[in-house]
C-alpha cells in the first residue's frame, strides 16, 4: 500500500479544501467547489458500499483500466465518469463548510471500514472490484484531479 498517498488523503486533502473559496471557478468542468466536494464525498461512499452503481466496463477493457489505475498517470482534464449525468448534481448541503465536514466524515468511514475488514472488496463502476490498496490509489488519483481542477495542486 502506498503510505504517502494514504497520508495525503488522511492529513493534507481536507486542509487544502478548507482554503478553497466557495465562489472559485474551476480550470475545467462544470462543477463549482461545493459540487466537487460533494462529488468526492459520494466517491468515498462508493468505496464503502454506501452507494452502488452498476459495473459498466466491458471486461476486455478492464486490464488496461487497472493498469492505468496502478500507474502514476493522472486523469485527463474533463474526464467524466460514464455513470455521471452531463450536468453536475445540485448541492445537498447548506454550504461549503458542511460539505467539507461530510467529506471528512466519509474519508474516516473509508479508513475505518478497511481497518475493520482488511480483505474487504467493493465495486467501482468502471474499475471493478477493488481492495483497500487500489482504492487508496484511485482516491488519490481522483482527489488530485479535482485539486488541480481548482488550482490547489
Amino acid at each position: 500500500m502506498d503510505q504517502q498517498k494514504l497520508d495525503f488523503i488522511s492529513h493534507h486533502f481536507i486542509p487544502l479544501l478548507k482554503t478553497l473559496p466557495a465562489e472559485s471557478v474551476g480550470k475545467w468542468g462544470k462543477m463549482n467547489p461545493q459540487q466537487m466536494v460533494e462529488h468526492v464525498s459520494g466517491f468515498f461512499q462508493v468505496s464503502t458500499n454506501k452507494i452502488h452503481f452498476p459495473f459498466v466496463t466491458p471486461l476486455e477493457h478492464l486490464p488496461k483500466y487497472i493498469e492505468f489505475l496502478r500507474s502514476d498517470k493522472p486523469f485527463r482534464e474533463n474526464t467524466k465518469a460514464p455513470i455521471l449525468p452531463d450536468e453536475p448534481r445540485p448541492v445537498r448541503f447548506a454550504n461549503m463548510e458542511a460539505a467539507i465536514n461530510d467529506l471528512e466524515k466519509e474519508v474516516a468511514v473509508f479508513k475505518a471500514a478497511f481497518e475493520k475488514e482488511p480483505s474487504l472488496i467493493t465495486q467501482h463502476p468502471v474499475f471493478g472490484d477493488l481492495g483497500y490498496d487500489d482504492w487508496v490509489l484511485l482516491h488519490y488519483k481522483h482527489i488530485s484531479h479535482h485539486l488541480k481542477q481548482f488550482g490547489l495542486l
